[in-house]
């Protein structure tokens, strides 16, 4: 699964992590692996960005559902009991990440969510030490090479 702040990385050729997205885009598709993307991630894109930027012939649409919607309260729960949720106002606030979170754990074919955004980690990490996950995280400030381990070859 894609995570917004992935997809603007790989969309723009001056980011600092424009080179790793682009490997880790050439290595999932080389492997053959299918790539999802969220309604919440292209909702979030489209805040800055039009939706006909992004690579759709390469991506599965994930839209948010009931049973995405009752895991991501569940998490969300997780992190407030530990209180290492961003602070809101009195009313329950579900934050993207967490939904994302949640739609990944409930699609059986998705196991792993790769990402730009380090606080994204900080969640994962923190809602794993009290929930099982059924995906792995990968911030690609990480080379995708070091990640999967394999030589990169130009």
């Amino acid at each position: 699964m894609l995570d917004t702040s992935f997809l603007i990385r790989l969309l723009n050729e001056r980011d600092a992590l424009h080179e790793n997205a682009k490997e880790y885009f050439r290595y999932f598709l080389t492997q053959k692996i299918i790539l999802k993307c969220s309604t919440i991630s292209i909702a979030e894109y489209c805040v800055k960005g039009k939706y006909t930027e992004l690579p759709l012939r390469n991506l599965q649409i994930l839209p948010f559902n009931f049973n995405h919607a009752v895991r991501a309260g569940e998490l969300m729960a997780i992190l407030k009991s530990k209180k290492t949720a961003p602070t809101t106002a009195e009313r329950a606030v579900v934050i993207n990440d967490i939904k994302l979170f949640a739609q990944a754990d409930c699609e059986k074919d998705i196991d792993g969510f790769v990402t730009s955004d380090s606080e994204g980690g900080k969640l994962y990490s923190s809602v794993k030490q009290n929930s099982e996950l059924s995906f792995s995280f990968f911030d690609i400030k990480i080379p995708c090479h070091e990640s999967f381990g394999y030589l990169p070859l130009k």
